[in-house]
């Protein structure tokens, strides 16, 4: 079935830009140290060590930070929202999960997310704009989308690959640094022809790594969308929100820069280049979801 061999494909890719990222980690570490000393092993453990502990320290970000963020409130009875609560219900129910906090956003533009680094911490929030635009089957197909989200990990994927971009920006940072203080330490160690290949690679290194991340955030976003027809059976119903929420140019309010790549569609309405873009072209996703 074409559903199911899409959803094979995203996991593929994703484990594919996952592993790349690791071995490009790696490579600039050691591009930091060879620089500096002639020595490969110490940068790549070095590497590890900042990627680690800025991993750590983000997974340990709590979903209330970002809720707080967008000004989300949580609602904490079926009673407030009688539709929205069940609907979610029901979702997490298919797709074996803890039901998700579920938040609200007063903003008019029609947007959701998910967070939570596992399924025990999912949260869902939607914005005033989505519930009063949409139709019910459009908001389930879009609430389908983020309890796929956090059933498939994606958000403490996206925080690791945050983490690693952080890793990579302070291993650049201190190549940099280190290069005017070693001059006298360079020595036949160092081939004059992999010297400047480190060089270069750490001064691009923070932008390959932000185009690794958002790479990473896209392909997510396509396991998300055939994840959640397998909850609805619905593809049409998803692609139609789709299609409303990124016909609206109104950005929402609440969004920053930093939550932006965990909403539905890009709350920023940047409509940036799909390389630095931290979703898929609507019309792709639309074209895929109608051949599900």
């Amino acid at each position: 079935m074409i559903l199911y061999k899409q959803i094979e494909r995203n996991k593929r890719n994703t484990a594919f830009i996952v592993a790349g990222f690791i071995v490009f980690i790696l490579v600039v570490g050691a591009s930091l140290t060879y620089i500096t000393s002639g020595d490969f092993y110490s940068g790549m453990i070095i590497a590890l060590v900042i990627g680690g502990f800025y991993t750590i320290l983000m997974l340990l970000s709590s979903t209330k930070v970002v809720m707080r963020m967008n000004h989300a409130k949580e609602i904490t009875s079926k009673d407030e929202d009688p539709f929205l609560w069940h609907t979610v219900e029901n979702l997490a129910m298919a797709a074996r999960i803890p039901m998700p906090k579920i938040y609200i956003i007063k903003d008019s533009s029609p947007n959701a997310f998910a967070t939570g680094i596992s399924p025990k911490s999912g949260a869902v929030a939607v914005t005033t704009g989505l519930m009063s635009l949409l139709n019910r089957e459009e908001v389930e197909g879009v609430l389908a989308h983020e309890v796929a989200h956090i059933r498939n990990f994606d958000v403490r994927l996206a925080t690791i690959a945050v983490a690693l971009v952080s890793a990579v920006a302070i291993l650049s940072d201190l190549g940099t640094r280190m290069m005017f203080f070693s001059r006298s330490n360079r020595n036949q160690k160092q081939h004059p022809a992999l010297l400047l290949l480190a060089l270069v690679l750490l001064l691009l290194s923070p932008i390959v790594a932000t185009l690794i991340r958002l790479a990473i955030s896209r392909n997510r976003e396509y396991l998300a969308d055939a994840s959640a027809v397998e909850l609805t059976r619905n593809p049409i119903a998803l692609s139609s929100a789709l299609e409303k929420i990124t016909g609206i140019s109104t950005p929402v309010k609440e969004a920053s820069s930093t939550s932006a790549p965990l909403y539905f569609a890009d709350p920023l309405k940047k409509r940036a280049a799909n390389l630095f873009s931290t979703h898929p072209q609507p019309q792709e996703r639309i074209h895929r979801l109608r051949q599900m």
